[in-house]
């Protein structure tokens, strides 16, 4: 599989996953390739819809914590996932 089809297959697997939450704004973060396993390793962000504020980014003292991320481990040969797994992000100090 290409790019292309893996990060495509990583965003269709994230809707079908959560099909019954109403997620929006899915977006790609992250591409790798593990040579050794043969794997993708594709990381998607999106929100959730009952974490959305009504309070313009620009008038937030902290930025927004609406994202959530998933990485997602495919194998290349057949395109079959391998875990999902949730991606927390830690502020540099």
């Amino acid at each position: 599989m290409d790019v292309r089809e893996a990060v495509q297959s990583a965003k269709q697997h994230l809707l079908e996953i959560f099909n019954s939450e109403p997620i929006s704004y899915v977006g790609l973060e992250e591409i790798e390739f593990d040579d050794e396993a043969q794997e993708w390793i594709i990381t998607v962000s999106f929100s959730r819809l009952w974490e959305r504020t009504t309070v313009p980014a620009s008038m937030r003292e902290t930025p927004p914590e609406d994202r959530h991320f998933k990485v997602f481990r495919m194998s290349d040969s057949d395109g079959r996932v391998k875990s999902v797994k949730d991606r927390v992000l830690t502020t540099a100090e």
